[in-house]
């Protein structure tokens, strides 16, 4: 264990004084973005319960959602009009009265994903990690308690602050049982969302408590990420549309409430959220709405169509305009649960924008020219070296890719599904997306960039090694079966070198049918290629791709 657990006495000694708050301003866009979240979610809130219906994942029936619940609750104290300050106080006391305070069981210090579930360990359900618990409720609820307490503690009655305290301490000693390759736990300085929340969480309690244990285990654990970041200047969960948004939640938080401490993550935020936001923004193409890959982790393959939380992040700055090509409703898209995260994004993101500077800001609402970005990434144990990556993007196509040699499948997360290590990009016909993505089948992979062009090589492969991709179906209108590249929609996709087969296996992954399941909610077409058998060539294949 990594802090001492003496709730009582931290107590009796009376640091829980009050701290001066005040409710944010919103810009315009981030009004805008605080606005259409409450509305959804005042539409699923169940006030008799005190807690949001569970939207969206896993469309559950008669259940509701914890997490989502302290996220909405941060917006009614800001907004704190008619009821919702006394509908707030009811939900943070909700999920609190729910926390774990049984100190010998891993899940100690969290909070249950949703209130209906059963007792977690009894008979019934059993403890799974990521599944009947996750460890990262700690530091998605921590973080946004934390926020709560500085932003709107005048808005609570003394015994809620004390609540949250209490609260906060237990989330820290809980996060400290997390030991990453221990009892199925993958908490790593390069799961770099989930080593945040808990480095700042830890951190700030600390501080606010006075407690030297929880700020040097916060000071250790922020050194372990710095480290790891300044020898790429990246995160290592890179380029995440999700997760690279809950990373500069996390910073920001630090940089807004640490700052002035001495506080190892609190004196580098600042700088760490610059240096994201300087090669995000170099990834990011406007006309497309879209981070170019690769992408270590994502819910989706175009932007347009699943809510992402750098999605979020943009729309609070520079507006909705320039981060959904759709009109759509928010809950029209896959993943929209994710929406609910939007009041505290709204809420930190004047702070936020102050950080970031003026050339990335530019580079989110207007094509900066055609340029190719190389950079590198490091997820140990995931990672035998660091990954190469090189992405090239012109107003109408991108080309990423992320040259790797790993300990397993799928990346850091073990998910192929996630794990988007080549990625093309291109704007069709109409104005929407279209994509070419690698499925990831190797722990290796070697690849070369260069306008219009892609080479995939894997080094470690053999004679039954497969090139599978993820390819977009055709929109609306266009030709609704694709039996070759002839037929794909707004771009020329040639072979012209390496080692497989040229003419590959072409299947439909749908809905409602097809020899393959969708991934992410995204139909899309399954496109192999395979090598001759007992052939004794290194699997490689080439492409060039034209735009009509």
């Amino acid at each position: 264990m990594r802090v001492n657990a003496n709730w009582s006495r931290i107590a009796s000694l009376g640091l829980l004084g009050a701290s001066l708050v005040h409710s944010a301003e919103l810009s315009k866009q981030s009004k805008t973005l605080f606005d259409q979240s409450m509305t959804l979610m005042d539409d699923i809130y169940d006030s008799d319960a005190g807690y949001l219906n569970y939207f969206y994942y896993p469309l559950a029936a008669d259940s509701h959602e914890t997490r989502s619940s302290v996220w909405y609750s941060v917006g009614l104290l800001q907004r704190n009009q008619g009821s919702d300050r006394d509908e707030a106080i009811k939900i943070i006391k909700n999920v609190i009265g729910d926390q774990e305070k049984n100190q010998s069981v891993l899940w100690y210090g969290d909070y249950t994903k949703y209130p209906e579930q059963p007792t977690v360990a009894s008979p019934a359900y059993a403890p799974v990690i990521y599944n009947s618990w996750d460890p990262n409720w700690r530091g998605f609820i921590g973080t946004a308690l934390i926020l709560i307490y500085e932003e709107f503690g005048n808005l609570l009655p003394a015994d809620v602050k004390d609540l949250v305290m209490e609260s906060l301490y237990n989330n820290t000693i809980g996060d400290s049982y997390r030991v990453g390759g221990v009892d199925d736990d993958n908490l790593y300085p390069a799961y770099s969302n989930a080593w945040l929340m808990r480095t700042v969480a830890t951190s700030w309690t600390g501080h606010h408590l006075k407690n030297a244990n929880m700020t040097s285990a916060g000071d250790t654990d922020a050194q372990k990420f710095l480290d790891l970041f300044d020898r790429n200047g990246t995160l290592s969960e890179f380029n995440g549309p999700t997760y690279a948004g809950v990373s500069l939640y996390a910073l920001t938080i630090a940089a807004k409430y640490l700052s002035s401490t001495t506080s190892v993550i609190g004196r580098n935020a600042e700088r760490v959220i610059q240096e994201i936001w300087g090669y995000e923004s170099q990834l990011w193409n406007p006309n497309m709405r879209n981070f170019a890959g690769p992408w270590d982790r994502s819910y989706g393959y175009d932007m347009n169509k699943y809510v992402a939380i750098m999605s979020i992040w943009i729309w609070s700055l520079v507006g909705k305009e320039h981060v959904w090509q759709s009109k759509s409703p928010i809950w029209t898209m896959t993943h929209a649960d994710d929406f609910e995260i939007a009041p505290i994004v709204a809420v930190l993101s004047n702070f936020h924008k102050k950080l970031i500077p003026q050339s990335a800001l530019n580079r989110l609402t207007a094509f900066s020219g055609e340029h190719t970005y190389h950079g590198h990434t490091y997820a140990p144990p995931a990672d035998y070296e660091p990954r190469n990556i090189t992405t090239w993007l012109s107003s109408n196509l991108t080309i990423g890719t992320d040259s790797f040699n790993q300990s397993n499948v799928g990346g850091f997360s073990k998910d192929s599904s996630s794990f988007s290590p080549s990625v093309v990009q291109w704007i069709r016909p109409g104005g929407s997306i279209g994509y070419f993505n690698l499925y990831p089948t190797q722990t290796a992979l070697q690849a070369e960039v260069s306008p219009y062009a892609l080479n995939l090589t894997y080094p470690l492969g053999n004679s039954t090694s497969t090139f599978t991709f993820v390819l977009a179906a055709n929109p609306l209108g266009s030709k609704r079966d694709i039996s070759g590249f002839k037929d794909v929609d707004g771009l020329q996709i040639e072979v012209v070198g390496g080692t497989v087969n040229p003419v590959p296996e072409i299947s439909f992954c749908g809905l409602l049918g097809g020899t393959c399941d969708i991934i992410h909610n995204f139909e899309f077409w399954n496109v192999t290629f395979s090598m001759d058998e007992n052939s004794s060539d290194i699997p490689s294949v080439q492409f060039k791709f034209t735009l009509p």
